[in-house]
């Protein structure tokens, strides 16, 4: 194991918890078994038509160390709730806290009173109350839940939720694992954010040196002079990294080692949920193949890769067949490689494989701010990619403009253009100010690509255009008309928002009628990826695939640099619409899609 990856994972190679000694001892010293010790090491599951959870404070141990938690039943995650395609379901929710809290059940399509959003769906549930949600369930598959009040996500209010299909499950599987990807800091997420506001990049201790650019490391001289004219920094990957971070497996630490049993030649099903604050993760088991059979929640036409990203929010359900007796080690790292979640797949507790060493952190790059140039250089993939753009312009509409590929370099063709990052010709509907450091003059469609880092890992990496869904679409009319929305923030400041504004600011909502169908473009001015989740539908992402079978998702990353097209149909009520990272949510980048007239009411 490498220098670094020791000091991600600490000195021990495997702990079992508190948790597995009192089952140890409430047993008696040799009746329990190797499965009661994985059980105990599996968060509680709940079923049922009503179901009662409390909030509350806790604490929660992170590989020997002690911090504070918002806990669901007294736990973090929470239990894991396994409902049934089909059934209606109560959930009684107790708020022992003392100030307000909130569910929501994210990716679930219920109706919006239900949805759990204070201010937007409903009050919030006061401190000492009680509430209760029901709704039937509409759908299968994985998801999960958290608060959406204040930064209680952070602190552990967090848990999953596996609804099972009223037919045939399309996945073939012998075994499955619930893998919830989180992250957590021993400093309180309040006091996380204020150092946020106060210095940029206050928690990047990854950045370029002196000593690197001598040694010809990292960038150039004046590829550095390039960038600090923008007031931006290449290592700039992640606001709150691994220096103050601990990834966690389902609430465990990397020296905790949470283990998952198999039997050699089993199909072992693995759902993944990012239930992480600020971190997208790097998901990968060296030695095994993923098979990828659904996301959030949607079966997809299984693909085959070696490693794949996931967004804060997203899901992805992955199949793998260990055949050998012996152990593989889950790497989950984050994007800027800071840190990792680790644990272990094995036929046998207390088996361990080796932890492959953090790899390079990545540096950002002039396409991921929006700076591409012109199609000259480009391979057939990428320009490929172009066309698949073109080919998927709305009837009717402007065909979209061709975008670049890479960094700056050869500008042939670009005579005349303006390429400054704060053209408000480019993007008229921003309204410009302190929240907005810089406007894409070239952004392009990015979801045929691997994310930041993963360029050139030497194996397959999952891209969005390699998702196709299993079932037909539910809707294939054309969209009836396009609205193009930018995400904008200043890094420096840390201040996000759509469109220039943020939530504070109360801009109008973004107006839409009941069953409407419309394209969404998702274009990214800021120099991070943002997880981008609408509540209350799933949509369609905009890219070629088979007719009817574009890839359903209810959040989706918006590379930096990025557009990403979606298409969805219009459901009454009033949703949510946001950036998954935590801190950015909290800081604005927050909207609200606006769907009239509701239903029973007249047109």
């Amino acid at each position: 194991m490498g220098d670094r990856a020791m000091r991600g994972l600490g000195r021990r190679q495997f702990l079992i918890g508190t948790a597995l000694s009192s089952v140890a001892l409430a047993s008696g010293p040799m009746a329990w078994s190797q499965q009661s010790v994985a059980a105990a090491m599996e968060p509680q599951t709940l079923s049922g038509s009503d179901i009662y959870l409390t909030i509350g404070h806790g604490q929660i141990t992170i590989d020997g160390r002690t911090g504070h938690a918002v806990t669901i039943n007294g736990s973090v995650p929470g239990p894991t709730l396994r409902l049934k395609e089909g059934q209606t379901v109560r959930l009684h929710i107790t708020n022992t806290l003392e100030e307000d809290t909130s569910i929501h059940w994210h990716g679930l399509l219920v109706p919006f009173e239900m949805d759990g959003v204070p201010g937007v769906s409903f009050p919030g549930i006061r401190a000492g109350e009680t509430f209760t949600y029901e709704f039937p369930v509409k759908q299968a598959g994985t998801y999960w839940f958290h608060s959406h009040s204040g930064l209680q996500e952070q602190e552990g209010h967090y848990a999953a939720m596996i609804i099972d299909p009223a037919g045939p499950d399309p996945v073939a599987y012998d075994r499955e694992h619930v893998i919830v990807l989180s992250d957590y800091s021993f400093i309180h997420p309040h006091r996380l954010f204020q150092k946020l506001k106060q210095e940029a990049g206050v928690f990047n201790f990854q950045k370029q040196t002196i000593a690197g650019l001598l040694a010809g490391q990292d960038q150039s001289h004046a590829e550095r002079m390039e960038w600090a004219r923008e007031l931006m920094d290449p290592t700039d990957i992640s606001d709150i990294t691994g220096a103050v971070y601990s990834f966690l497996v389902n609430g465990r630490g990397p020296a905790d080692n949470w283990t998952g049993l198999f039997t050699p030649g089993e199909r072992v099903r693995l759902r993944f949920i990012n239930a992480a604050a600020q971190t997208i993760f790097n998901v990968r088991i060296p030695g095994l193949k993923l098979s990828v059979v659904a996301t959030d929640g949607q079966n997809v036409r299984p693909v085959t890769v070696d490693e794949f990203q996931i967004g804060n929010a997203e899901t992805y359900d992955v199949v793998v067949t260990p055949t050998e007796d012996r152990a593989f080690t889950l790497v989950a790292e984050a994007v800027d490689r800071s840190g990792m979640a680790r644990a272990t797949l094995a036929p046998r507790l207390g088996m361990t494989a080796e932890v492959p060493p953090l790899r390079e952190r990545p540096l950002g790059t002039m396409k991921d701010m929006g700076m591409a140039h012109d199609m000259s250089g480009m391979s057939g993939a990428e320009r490929a990619g172009h066309a698949d753009v073109a080919a998927m312009a709305v009837p009717g509409m402007a065909a979209p403009r061709v975008r670049g590929s890479d960094v700056m370099g050869d500008m042939a063709g670009m005579e005349g253009m303006d390429m400054s990052m704060r053209n408000w010709m480019n993007a008229p509907q921003v309204e410009l100010g302190p929240g907005v450091q810089s406007i894409a003059p070239m952004p392009m469609d990015r979801t045929g690509e691997t994310g930041q880092g993963l360029e050139s890992v030497g194996h397959r990496v999952l891209v969005y255009k390699d998702l196709i869904a299993l079932e037909p679409n539910a809707d294939t009319r054309a969209p009836s008309r396009e609205l193009e929305i930018r995400l904008t923030g200043n890094m420096e400041r840390f201040m996000w928002g759509f469109d220039g504004k943020k939530y504070s600011d109360k801009p109008s909502p973004y107006a839409f009628r009941k069953n409407e169908r419309v394209r969404v473009s998702l274009v990214n001015d800021t120099m991070m990826a943002h997880p981008i989740h609408l509540h209350g539908h799933f949509f369609e992402l905009a890219h070629r695939a088979p007719l009817g079978h574009m890839p359903r998702k209810h959040t989706v990353i918006v590379a930096p640099g990025g557009i990403v097209k979606f298409d969805f149909t219009a459901e009454p009520g009033d949703w949510a619409f946001h950036c998954h990272m935590l801190y950015h949510m909290h800081a604005g980048m927050f909207q609200v899609f606006t769907v009239r007239p509701l239903d029973g009411a007249a047109a």
